[in-house]
């Protein structure tokens, strides 16, 4: 087993690993981002208003779901951009989901907010690791 933990050590590089990290958090938020430019932000204006905020923050999930990942995916001011994906994620979470949690799934025995969070944790590591080699951050 150590013998293809080393194999695997010298073939796998970190810069992949960083780049494929950067794809995953960026094409699946861009989905979202894509959702709410074709259906509009309302339920996310309703949310920001409920909750205290003014209106004119809803705005700011065209930055965190569409510009944000698109920097992300190529890698262009990486750290910046991770940290901000995770704001909007941990903002999402407070707006969206705070009464769940800590809620179980009663489908999946999974949190709830098991997307949202992913997501967040995923850009705080991100924000740790930077974009790497494969990226335009490195040019």
């Amino acid at each position: 087993m150590r013998t293809l933990e080393n194999f695997l050590a010298r073939v796998l590089s970190d810069d992949m690993g960083k780049l494929i990290l950067r794809l995953n958090l960026g094409i699946l938020m861009l989905f979202h981002g894509i959702s709410k430019l074709e259906k509009g932000i309302e339920g996310i204006k309703f949310l920001v208003t409920k909750n205290g905020f003014p209106e004119f923050l809803a705005y700011g999930v065209y930055i965190g779901e569409l510009i944000v990942p698109i920097l992300i995916i190529i890698g262009l001011y990486t750290r910046i951009s991770s940290f901000i994906f995770a704001a909007t994620m941990a903002f999402a979470i407070y707006l969206a989901h705070v009464s769940d949690i800590f809620v179980i799934s009663s489908k999946t025995g999974g949190l709830l907010i098991e997307t949202p969070l992913l997501f967040m944790l995923g850009a705080i590591a991100l924000m740790f690791l930077g974009a790497g080699k494969i990226s335009v951050d490195k040019r």
